[in-house]
């Protein structure tokens, strides 16, 4: 594992070892993400992959896609905010869109403590909530499950109002 920011692509590359991740292509022009779509079918969702746009929602650089005429127009206007950003374009993340709730999940090495595991509220909700708790690695099944149930929002992953209850075991 090498140190530094990773993407959305190289997150979940790792990832996919452990757990399951939506299905997904990284893709560098049109064409290739034509065919992407074929194989993982609508609804999706076209991400933006820069360094540089870590926080897509501020760039306005994730559209949720739900048939072929919104997919070519959505595709064109991701490459066109890129270039009006100056973004280095790394791709287009095409990715199945899987309904449910959003949680942040990193790990960072701490110069005090070692690796710190981070776990919270995520998506577009993470800087303005601040709902995120923090572990020392490695941790235990039950300190996943205390920092779970540390949140403000845990209601969300355990059904909160008849939603969809989260999967916590493999969370």
């Amino acid at each position: 594992m090498r140190k530094g920011l990773y993407t959305e692509v190289e997150t979940e590359e790792f990832l996919k070892k452990y757990v399951p991740i939506a299905k997904h292509s990284f893709v560098h022009t049109q064409r290739e993400a034509e065919a992407a779509v074929r194989k993982i079918g609508f609804p999706l969702v076209l991400k933006i992959i820069s360094k540089g746009a870590l926080h897509k929602s501020e760039v306005k650089g994730v559209r949720l896609v739900k048939n072929k005429v919104d997919f070519e127009q959505e595709y064109r206007d991701l490459v066109k905010v890129a270039k009006r950003k100056k973004l280095i374009l790394d791709g287009i993340l095409v990715q199945e869109f899987v309904e449910g709730e959003y949680v942040l999940m990193g790990l960072k090495k701490d110069p005090v403590f070692g690796h710190v595991i981070a776990f919270g509220v995520g998506g577009i909700y993470t800087e303005l909530l601040k709902d995120v708790t923090f572990r020392v690695c490695p941790i235990t099944s039950k300190d996943a499950q205390s920092m779970i149930d540390e949140l403000k929002m845990r209601e969300l992953l355990y059904g909160f109002r008849g939603g969809k209850k989260v999967n916590i075991a493999k969370l």
